[in-house]
């Protein structure tokens, strides 16, 4: 096996505690809930603030920081489907957002830490059409 596999499962905790402590103290400093369509969606307004900005630049340019630092982390090989779909798919995922008031940050890990009924039944949709989704893709139209 890999020893970049074995640093994996050690990584992701780590990260998961990273994303739980972000979305912990933008709650209790400025008493925002961190759902990042919400963040990006509002920073693109008027009145969006500083902070939103810093936040989303934050995501981009610590993913950008991660990827150079740790190249082998990036073993996941994806299919090109091509530009046509890739906004496609970017527009129906941003709809779905706006239709759900929220996205799997805003519902998954902060709704469902404050044990909302509404963030629940979100991640209970997401997850379902996430598995049927890639059930279909994977199975029926033979997309590996």
């Amino acid at each position: 096996m890999n020893s970049v596999f074995l640093g994996i499962p050690l990584l992701s905790v780590i990260g998961g505690i990273m994303i739980g402590l972000a979305a912990v103290g933008l709650y209790y400093s400025l008493g925002r809930i961190a759902g990042i369509s919400g963040i990006l969606f509002t920073s693109l307004g008027r009145n969006g603030g500083m902070w939103r900005w810093m936040f989303v630049g934050g995501l981009i340019s610590g993913a950008g920081i991660m990827a150079q630092l740790l190249p082998e982390m990036n073993v996941v090989t994806r299919p090109n489907p091509g530009l046509i779909v890739l906004i496609a798919a970017g527009l129906i995922v941003g709809w779905g957002t706006r239709l759900g008031s929220g996205c799997t940050s805003g519902h998954g890990v902060c709704g469902m830490g404050r044990l909302s009924i509404r963030s629940l039944a979100a991640v209970g949709s997401f997850m379902a059409a996430g598995i049927i989704m890639a059930t279909f893709v994977r199975h029926l139209l033979g997309v590996a």
